[in-house]
């Protein structure tokens, strides 16, 4: 069993920048893909992107060209550089990790990322 632990998120204006971080400790880091979940209050819990054990990515529209997934699974970490921030973008941050055609997922505890002047 993986363990994820994020961080990163913050206050933030619209228009500015923030990159969240998400550590995995407890399993074999490389074998997962990593994805980025976001939550507001009062919706649904929907994908923001996904990167796979080999690299490939793919973002949700609402994000796509604003925000990059990346990995370095020498450190264990994903990360979500996340840049022309806008308020619909404040959410709770949730990292997954998951091991393609199983059972095996894991979630983060959140991070809050509010976007505001």
């Amino acid at each position: 069993q993986v363990q994820l632990v994020e961080s990163g998120g913050g206050l933030v204006q619209p228009g500015g920048s923030l990159r969240l971080s998400c550590a995995a400790s407890g399993s074999i880091f490389s074998i997962y893909a990593m994805g980025w979940y976001r939550q507001a209050p009062g919706k649904q819990r929907e994908l923001v992107a996904v990167i796979t054990s080999g690299g490939s990515t793919n973002y949700a529209d609402s994000v796509k060209g604003r925000f990059t997934i990346s990995r370095d699974n020498a450190k264990n970490t994903v990360y979500l550089q996340m840049n022309s921030l806008k308020p619909e973008d404040t959410a709770v941050y949730y990292c997954n990790a998951h091991r393609v055609g199983t059972m095996d997922r894991h979630w983060g505890q959140g991070t809050q990322v509010t976007v505001s002047s």
